[in-house]
Parts: structure tokens; C-alpha cells; sequence
């Protein structure tokens, strides 16, 4: 019984030391523990304030600079004459056309085509073609005639709106429903943003 009780009192140092050592660790594991969720609390302020930049952002549309042009669907711009069965169609596939939101062209590599633009002196436009001539930041905006694209347009430089990327598609029934939706005067719903 001696040597059990001497191992025993031996023993409670050992166990005392043991016990310093786990509430230290402890201790220290939750200051640990409070400090990361300090840090935690202070990376989520900062994301949050950095998704309200980004909302913020995402919210404002992109402007980029473009030198805008004017074409027809006639022989001087698209070689094709009517009577051509392909004549008035654009590269897309829907009709050109000058309208609450219109038919525009431009690099698909730049602006995609089902790109929806705010386009200053112009109106709404919607990439629906190419063009050869029609490289980088260039854009052709559809008039009905000749005398429109000199009359009304020429040449300009101008900042757009990019409103909408396009995904490289776009469609006639989109196209009439957008028109439909549009208002002379008034703002794209925002179905037709998100679409």
C-alpha cells in the first residue's frame, strides 16, 4: 500500500502539470478561437463592402468607347440588292431594322452577337451583325436609307452602354418582344437585362 500511495503522490504533480498545460492550451486555443472569429467578423465586412462594390458595379452598366458608323440594308452596304433571298437579313438571322431597340453590327469578338446597347444619339441597339469593315471597337448603326446614315449620323465617336453581353445568339421573337416591351422614351424592363 506504501508504494501505491508514494506512486500516487507522485503522481499528482505529474497530473497537476498536466492539467496546467491542458487549460493553458486551452486558454490559449481560445484566444485563438476569439481572435480568428475577430478576424473572421472583419473578412466578412470586408467581402460584404467588396460585394456592394461589385452589386454597385454590376448595377451601372459598362461604357466603352466606339466609332459608330451608319449602314442600310442596300447594295452600297451589304452587296445584296432586294430580291435577294438574303437580302435585309442579318448575319444573326432576324431582320434588320430601326426601331425601339435596332439592329446594329460589330466584331463579335468585342460585342458579342445579342449585345444590348445604350447607344447616345442613337438609342437602344442590338449586335445583330458583322460586317467586314467592322473590326475592334467599330459599330454600324442600321438607318433605312443612305440619306438617313449622312443626314442623321455620319461618323461619330461615342461611349455606350453595354446593358446586356450577348452569349452569341439572337433571336426574331426576342427581338419583336424587347420592341413590344419598349416604350418610345421609356427604359429596358429588366427581364430583357437578365435574359
Amino acid at each position: 500500500m506504501v508504494t501505491s500511495f508514494f506512486y500516487w503522490i507522485k503522481g499528482i504533480p505529474l497530473l497537476l502539470y498536466m492539467a496546467i498545460i491542458a487549460i493553458a492550451m486551452n486558454t490559449s486555443a481560445t484566444s485563438v478561437s476569439a481572435e480568428t472569429e475577430v478576424a473572421a467578423r472583419h473578412m466578412s465586412v470586408e467581402q460584404s463592402a467588396r460585394a456592394q462594390a461589385y452589386t454597385k458595379q454590376k448595377d451601372e452598366p459598362d461604357t466603352v468607347k466606339v466609332v459608330a458608323t451608319g449602314y442600310t440594308a442596300g447594295v452600297e452596304s451589304t452587296g445584296k440588292r432586294p430580291g435577294h433571298p438574303q437580302y435585309g437579313i442579318t448575319y444573326s438571322g432576324v431582320k434588320v431594322r430601326r426601331d425601339q431597340v435596332s439592329t446594329i453590327a460589330a466584331d463579335p469578338k468585342f460585342l458579342p452577337i445579342g449585345t444590348l446597347l445604350y447607344i447616345p444619339g442613337y438609342g437602344y441597339g442590338v449586335v445583330a451583325d458583322t460586317g467586314a469593315a467592322i473590326k475592334g471597337n467599330k459599330i454600324d448603326l442600321y438607318f433605312e436609307t443612305i440619306k438617313e446614315v449622312y443626314e442623321q449620323w455620319g461618323k461619330r465617336t461615342v461611349d455606350v452602354q453595354v446593358l446586356r453581353r450577348g452569349s452569341g445568339k439572337l433571336s426574331q421573337s426576342w427581338l419583336n418582344q424587347i420592341n413590344q416591351a419598349v416604350e418610345a422614351g421609356k427604359p429596358i424592363p429588366q427581364t430583357y437585362l437578365e435574359s
